[in-house]
């Protein structure tokens, strides 16, 4: 008969041995795996910042992890998938983890590098070592065993995993895969085509023209790299739109909204923010920048959609250096592209900043929690980080650091006081062999 080891503190518990060798009879349950692992503590899958603070927060009250994580480092959104100017959007102070601030002498606003380095210094300072190049294939509840069942694929020794776990963390985050958008007449087109996760510098496009398409604040950010390389961008602008500028009499915008709030209602903050970017920025919608009808904060808490913050940009529009183009009805051969007003240009090249998605609904196999059209929790922040049977979602928050920050927090909180109360019941960490499980 073939065996596999288990590690857990239920690893000598009848009763679960008992569920768990009758799972391999389960007519609904996949071919075995090579592996299995019970872990005593939660499984986080992701290893960016979100899966990160939940780790640390977990180990600071006493529970510990394994976080599995489908590349070979951590924050690999940041560390692999992001352009070279890349810098913080928001004061440092509102981007920092739980439990450790960012060093005193970084900037405001820290570098890429930077940020990456205090990532690393927190894993360092809280022990977590995240088990690299673990993608996880399939995740489900058994409630058979009472268990949630994690298979991975593609780790370096080849060999297929499942982890059994009481409580499953989703810190894949927003930003798991790249948004590249059906454009009519893509393999026509004949230039060079990237989305924003590829793009480093604008070194590589000096002296050509390239149509940057998302007007975000990666989109924005793009376009004032290629113009500091000498290239010629012009930028797609497909929707309204607010820019504010990145700081308002000395502070931070960000922070001064968060200020005001604390004393005046959404509504009148948002009024004050555009009498104060109309008197700084001018009227955007003659660069062809037109406005949401709702203020920046409160379609920021409708619909996620955060506000520009120019650093620099908006100048190189008014001076002509940028060009900013209505939304593409279709790319044609030999570099052409055809706007939805009719005219025709010609572009060397296109980046397409047009963001990420989450790429939950791929491999969880619920539907409960999560929702499978865009694989964010049906429930609003700030009550979405807690689903049923056990599961918890990090870093879906459309608030970036900080709102994960806070999931974090919750989340441990709450496995903190299941830890204890089964602790009173469970057996120390043991091992033991139990027949193979089904995997998918």
């Amino acid at each position: 008969m073939d065996y596999t080891e288990i590690q857990g503190k239920q690893s000598h518990d009848p009763i679960f041995i008992h569920k768990m060798n009758n799972l391999s009879s389960s007519t609904s349950s996949p071919p075995p795996p090579r592996c299995v692992v019970c872990v005593p503590g939660p499984v986080i899958v992701g290893a960016g910042p979100s899966g990160l603070a939940t780790a640390a927060c977990l180990k600071n009250k006493g529970v510990p992890s394994v976080i599995l994580e489908r590349s070979n480092c951590i924050a690999s959104l940041w560390q692999l998938k992001t352009y070279d100017r890349l810098r913080l959007h928001l004061p440092k102070q509102f981007c920092e983890l739980p439990l450790l601030p960012f060093p005193a002498d970084f900037p405001t606003y820290p570098t890429k590098e930077q940020f990456i380095h205090y990532l690393e210094d927190y894993a360092t300072k809280f022990d977590i070592q995240p088990r690299f190049n673990e993608t996880v294939s399939t995740a489900q509840y058994d409630p058979v065993v009472g268990f949630w069942r994690v298979w991975t694929a593609g780790s370096e020794n080849g060999v297929k995993t499942e982890y059994v776990t009481r409580w499953l963390i989703v810190a894949t985050g927003e930003n798991a895969e790249a948004l590249v958008p059906r454009l009519e007449g893509i393999m026509e087109f004949g230039g060079t085509i990237k989305h924003t996760s590829l793009y480093k510098s604008g070194k590589e496009f000096r002296g050509k023209k390239v149509l940057v398409v998302g007007c975000g604040n990666s989109g924005m950010e793009v376009c004032l790299d290629l113009c500091n390389h000498n290239a010629r961008p012009s930028l797609v602008v497909r929707d309204t739109v607010h820019v504010l500028p990145r700081e308002m009499l000395g502070k931070s915008t960000f922070g001064l909204s968060m200020l005001l709030l604390k004393w005046l209602p959404i509504r009148l903050v948002d009024r004050l923010l555009l009498v104060a970017s109309r008197l700084l920025l001018g009227d955007t919608s003659r660069l062809g920048l037109d406005r949401p009808k709702l203020g920046p904060l409160q379609l920021k808490n409708l619909s996620g959609k955060t506000p520009v913050l120019d650093v620099g940009t908006l100048a190189k529009i008014k001076s002509g250096d940028v060009q900013v183009c209505p939304a593409i009805k279709r790319l044609k051969r030999h570099h052409a592209v055809e706007f939805v007003d009719g005219r025709t240009e010609y572009f060397d090249a296109i980046v397409l900043a047009t963001g990420y998605r989450s790429n939950v609904p791929s491999w969880l196999k619920e539907a409960e929690m999560f929702s499978k059209k865009d694989g964010l929790p049906k429930t609003p922040f700030p009550n979405g980080w807690k689903g049923e049977c056990g599961l918890y979602a990090v870093g879906f928050t459309k608030r970036g650091i900080l709102g994960a920050s806070m999931d974090a927090k919750r989340i441990a909180e709450d496995i903190e006081r299941c830890w204890k109360a089964e602790a009173k019941h469970s057996t120390p960490f043991t091992r033991s062999h139990l027949p193979l499980s089904s995997s998918p």
